[in-house]
Formats: structure tokens, C-alpha cells, sequence
């Protein structure tokens, strides 16, 4: 089924735990077409974990990699691009999203701290409290992914594969209801 029509990335955003690498990937598969993750480029372009960049770096400095990277990855890919969580932080990138079909996973914060599992292996996550901080997070964050987002779908109770089937109708007729 590959009857999706857009130029550039299908850009996949959302909070941790909402799914965006395991639904982008079965997205592009579905689509017929590559899969990119930007924490993944991150991560292999300065050969640390972006824990490791966030602890010996701080979060100002990876914002600044990260922006880098989602420009060269609009630039560069077709087919679909996950994004950090964080990243529609920058205002760079959101101008830059304009004109992209932005998919944006919705999460709960219930669900969204089971799937996480308060991972120390995310950084924002990690701390005194980490629920209070997911909430923070999300209540944050929830009015930007809608800002730059072109479809939105709810992930709560439901598999990786129902967001993917809803998202392709989505995306193949976008403004037309289900």
C-alpha cells in the first residue's frame, strides 16, 4: 500500500513512550519505504548514548546537535522520520516541520510511564520524581506536537499495528474523516 503522497519524510513525533520508533518502523514498512530515527543518527554520529551526551554535555548541547540533525534529516530522507521527543522543542525545527506530514503519537501519562518504565536510559526522565516529571513533560510538550502535527492519533490500549492502519487512512486521505 503505498499510495501515501508527500515529498520528503512522513516526520513522526511524540512524547517518550509513545510509541514513535516501533509505530515509524512498522510505518515504513507498510509504506514500502525506509526507516530513520534521529536518536539513532545521534547516537552513531558522536559515538555515545544521548544519556552520555546529556550527562557529560547537558541539554543545551544536545538540543543543538539534535536541531542539527532533524535539518540534515528533512534535508536527506524519504520514507519515515522519527523524531526525539524533545526535538519540536526547538523553534528552528518546528518552522522547518512546515509543510511535512507530522504524525503525532498521543500518550497518556499513565500509559506513557508503563511504557517507559521510568528509564534511566532517558534522561529527563531520571531524577527525584520521575512521574511528577513526565507529567510536567507532557503537559509541557502536548500544545507544541499539536502545533506541528498534520495528523494526531491516540496510542493508548492499542497495538502498534491499529496506529499503523489508522495512520496509512489517515495519510492517504489527509482531512477526510474516518
Amino acid at each position: 500500500m503505498n499510495d501515501v503522497i508527500h515529498e520528503g519524510p512522513i516526520v513522526v513525533v511524540g512524547p517518550p513512550g509513545s510509541g514513535k520508533s516501533t509505530v515509524g518502523r512498522l510505518l515504513a514498512e507498510r509504506l514500502g519505504t525506509d526507516f530513520h530515527d534521529a536518536d539513532a543518527d545521534i547516537e552513531r554520529e558522536q559515538g555515545r548514548t544521548i544519556s552520555d551526551i546529556f550527562a557529560a554535555d547537558g541539554e543545551t548541547a544536545f538540543r543543538v546537535i539534535e536541531e542539527e540533525t532533524v535539518h540534515r534529516g528533512l534535508r536527506e530522507y524519504t520514507g519515515v522520520y522519527a523524531l526525539g521527543g524533545g526535538a519540536v522543542l526547538s523553534e528552528r525545527t518546528r518552522t522547518r516541520l512546515a509543510g511535512y506530514p507530522v504524525v503525532f503519537l498521543n500518550v497518556g501519562m499513565a500509559e506513557g510511564v508503563r511504557r517507559t518504565g521510568l528509564s534511566s536510559a532517558r534522561p529527563l526522565l531520571a531524577g527525584v520524581n520521575p512521574r511528577a516529571t513526565y507529567k510536567a513533560l507532557l503537559d509541557a510538550r502536548l500544545p507544541v506536537y499539536r502545533s506541528v502535527a498534520t495528523v494526531e492519533v491516540d496510542t493508548d490500549g492499542r497495538t502498534p499495528e491499529d496506529v499503523v492502519a489508522e495512520l496509512t487512512a489517515s495519510l492517504a486521505r489527509p482531512g477526510t474523516p474516518e
